[in-house]
């Protein structure tokens, strides 16, 4: 396989806490088995079964970095737990990062050992810590050394599992999570649905741990294009860049610019 080129953002701010979200119903009631009396099937043995049909194929990533932020909104992403559930959340807001020609990109200055998925084909995960304990998840795109962050997930399924998940993280006795802030952001994503370095390098559109579902279509009107967060140290001539694209209106996402959504509403 060729190598290719992945993206991901050098910064974010100082990333919250951990943050979780749906269940999925994947057990079934004890059941006897046919012949055996007295024998059933437990009610805890997950039964997953996949269907690749709705996966976002490869064909899908391989598109420009830009291209491919604006299309992977509205879209969900899914992660297979241990116990055999699947989370889902809809993805409301992404940043692109474009590599060698985007001073706020890992991969700006090359290929190297962290950054090597984002060089990899259309498609392939990159996953890297930031602080040393939290983790952020970008996707290959088009480009050398381009990729697409991840910011922010609107839960679908496995609310319950994404609040466990952040709340293992939390401090004794803090206050219960709202929903939308269980993966309003890079980091709280990737603890809510248990995103870690393992899954670097790992082809969504094969993977049976990790992949995308397309999803219904985010029109235009609705995406509001602006600048990217928290990569002020890369200079302004990077931070001014609007390389973010979100869900108007969308409650889950991470930072909303209020000036161009009212730009955006006058002009209708």
């Amino acid at each position: 396989m060729s190598l290719k080129r992945k993206l991901s953002p050098d910064s974010e701010g100082p990333p919250p806490p951990a943050e979780p979200e749906t269940l999925s119903p994947y057990f079934s009631k004890p059941s006897p088995i046919a012949g055996h009396s007295g024998l059933t099937i437990s009610a805890l043995s997950p039964v997953t079964i996949f269907s690749f049909s709705s996966h976002c194929t490869n064909s899908f990533f391989s598109s420009p970095c830009t291209t491919l932020a604006r299309s992977l909104l509205g879209c969900s992403l899914c992660r297979l737990t241990s116990s055999g559930q699947v989370l889902k959340g809809k993805i409301v807001e992404t940043e692109s990062y474009l590599g060698s020609s985007d001073g706020a990109s890992h991969s700006y200055k090359g290929q190297t050992v962290r950054n090597r998925a984002m060089f990899m084909e259309p498609g392939t995960a990159y996953v890297y810590a930031i602080y040393g304990m939290y983790r952020c998840f970008n996707i290959s795109s088009e480009g050398e050394g381009a990729a697409v962050l991840v910011r922010a997930l609107e839960p679908l399924q496995g609310e319950v599992v994404m609040r466990e998940n952040r709340s293992a993280k939390r401090k004794e006795g803090a206050k219960q999570l709202k929903l939308k802030d269980l993966c309003s952001g890079p980091s709280k994503l990737c603890q809510a649905l248990d995103i870690d370095r393992a899954l670097d390098q790992v082809d969504l559109a094969t993977s049976k741990e990790i992949w995308v579902e397309r999803g219904q279509e985010v029109v235009g009107e609705k995406i509001v294009n602006t600048t990217r967060v928290g990569i002020e140290g890369a200079g302004e001539e990077w931070s001014k860049l609007r390389l973010r694209w979100y869900v108007m209106g969308n409650q889950h996402v991470s930072v909303r610019d209020r000036q161009e959504e009212q730009r955006m509403e006058a002009a209708e």
